[in-house]
């Protein structure tokens, strides 16, 4: 099969799980943060930069004395919506899109959305609200979130993209969905607190890429935030995992950072090429078995 012109062989991405211990007392020291960890990716090659969720965690560090957990979704999605024309700017500068992590945002009704936001390097702003929220996200006395209602598919580069955030990624629901359109990259931001978590996240977006015939790339946050009061432990890595076919290697994996906890101040950064070329040959027929003889509508669940 003749590729178009337009499409790329790969796309060289960044993953990074940032640390937010490291994310300064100000948010000038914030962005400043953010513009080192997007020089290193355009000093090798990606052109694409992704952070986890909440990585609004960081704003704490320079929360006002007092603020109760209740009101820091508020605060946080303050501080954002005063720091993206800074983030905005820094994409402009550098060349390089940028996956900002996800950061509380106004719903229009009194409540928040976890929302994260894709700033692309000519100029469009493509946001994902987390869809299957947690029980510590509708906590009535801590953090209490709205769920999105939409998966958005957007086109970058010669790539068709979506985002997920973390749970969305462990519903089979979603994926099913997004199996009528799926991407050539399925970009997951996550937060998760323990090695359970980890391994639900990342294991559920290996699967995906096999059911998906698609290159997901997930990564989360580590360490903690000076001024937590809600997640004083997070573990993660950094991944971005492929189709298990034998013209890509079998496993499934391009590159992953095994998951740490931050505390002795590591942050996986993790630079890797998503295949999307041979991919799309895959889809287009020349997978070994996907994406396998069957229908939905032929099917049915029956119960003995």
């Amino acid at each position: 099969m003749t590729q178009p012109a337009s499409l790329p062989d790969t796309f060289r991405l960044a993953l990074c799980a940032f640390n937010l211990a490291s994310g300064g007392a100000s948010r000038d020291s914030f962005l400043a943060a953010i513009d080192t960890r997007l020089a290193r990716a355009k000093g090798e090659g990606a052109a694409l930069l992704v952070l986890p969720e909440y990585l609004s965690e960081a704003f704490l560090a320079w929360k006002p004395d007092g603020l109760a957990p209740t009101a820091e979704l508020a605060y946080m999605a303050g501080e954002a919506e005063a720091l993206l024309p800074g983030l905005r700017s820094l994409v402009a500068r550098h060349g390089v899109s940028l996956v900002a992590g996800s950061v509380p945002w106004p719903d229009g009704a009194g409540g928040h959305l976890n929302r994260a936001f894709a700033l692309l390097s000519d100029g469009r702003d493509i946001v994902h609200d987390k869809l299957a929220l947690t029980p510590f996200e509708l906590d009535r006395d801590s953090w209490h979130l709205t769920p999105g209602d939409r998966v958005v598919r957007f086109d970058f580069a010669g790539l068709s993209m979506m985002m997920l955030i973390c749970l969305d990624i462990e519903m089979p629901a979603l994926s099913c969905l997004i199996a009528r359109d799926a991407p050539d990259l399925l970009i997951v931001p996550s937060m998760t607190s323990s090695l359970a978590g980890y391994h639900r996240v990342f294991g559920c977006a290996k699967a995906r890429a096999v059911e998906l015939m698609c290159s997901v790339a997930v990564c989360g946050v580590v360490g903690a935030a000076p001024g937590t009061t809600q997640n004083d432990t997070n573990v993660s890595g950094a991944a971005l995992y492929i189709p298990c076919e034998p013209s890509l290697g079998y496993r499934g994996v391009v590159a992953e950072i095994a998951p740490v906890d931050g505390t002795a101040g590591e942050e996986p950064f993790l630079v890797a090429d998503v295949p999307v070329a041979a991919i799309r040959e895959l889809r287009a027929g020349g997978a070994e078995v996907w994406p396998g003889n069957w229908s939905a509508e032929t099917v049915s669940l029956v119960k003995e």
